[in-house]
């Protein structure tokens, strides 16, 4: 994917005389998925990082917990995914210092879109699916683009392999899927994905909150490789 900050989307914000040379970003992509299960939610990413064609690291860490009853996956530009992630560890960790209570799934859905927003004009170059246990102890997953936008939903994949993974998650979802088979429709839907899309690849990182507040963190090694029949 590539992003440029064109002359015209700068002058609407600075009139005519505002004069500033086209930027292109080339941004990694790859690709992440969040699945709302009866019992908790699954969160999960590939391991690729990748900018166009060159293969910079198969070991990319894209889905962290933010406090124990809330996760984040990301796809897009890793130094944003990161910076992402120190933005939120740090204003959760304050409200919990400060009210005594761990900040709730929505608030951080909202506050990653007003921090997203705040940044419209040069924005962070990341898509991200917030998933957890909210407050009313009910498991949730919200959908935010680089600008902010939030959506709650069912299930979601964003990045590069977002089109094929979406394809799998909405032939096979079910409302009442166990926790343990979301976790089994989210790894496929990235398999899938390793199979069509360059940017996706190298493994995949798992992240399981269930309702009764137990987190568990996996990560898979995996490669695709065609399959050439016999000799």
């Amino acid at each position: 994917m590539s992003t440029a900050l064109t002359n015209s989307h700068l002058n609407s914000l600075g009139g005519s005389n505002y004069r500033v040379a086209p930027v292109a970003y080339q941004v990694e992509q790859g690709t992440a998925v969040g699945l709302r299960a009866k019992d908790g939610v699954v969160l999960a990413t590939d391991k690729r990082m990748a900018y166009g064609s060159f293969v910079m690291s198969r070991n990319a860490k894209k889905v962290f917990l933010l406090n124990n009853r809330v996760g984040i996956a990301m796809s897009g530009l890793y130094a944003d995914v990161g910076a992402i992630v120190r933005f939120l560890s740090a204003e959760s960790k304050y409200y919990e210092l400060t009210s005594e209570r761990p900040m709730s799934l929505y608030s951080i859905a909202k506050l990653l879109s007003s921090i997203l927003y705040s940044y419209k004009v040069l924005p962070f170059l990341i898509e991200a699916v917030v998933g957890g246990i909210d407050r009313d102890g009910q498991p949730k997953v919200f959908t935010l683009d680089s600008l902010g936008s939030v959506s709650e939903d069912k299930y979601m994949a964003v990045g590069s392999g977002a089109t094929t993974a979406l394809g799998l998650l909405e032939s096979q979802y079910r409302d009442d899927m166990s926790l343990a088979e979301a976790e089994e429709l989210a790894v496929s839907a990235l398999r899938v994905s390793m199979e069509r899309d360059a940017s996706t690849g190298d493994g995949i990182d798992v992240l399981t909150i269930s309702v009764a507040g137990e987190v568990k963190e996996r990560s898979l090694r995996l490669r695709v490789v065609e399959d050439r029949g016999s000799p």
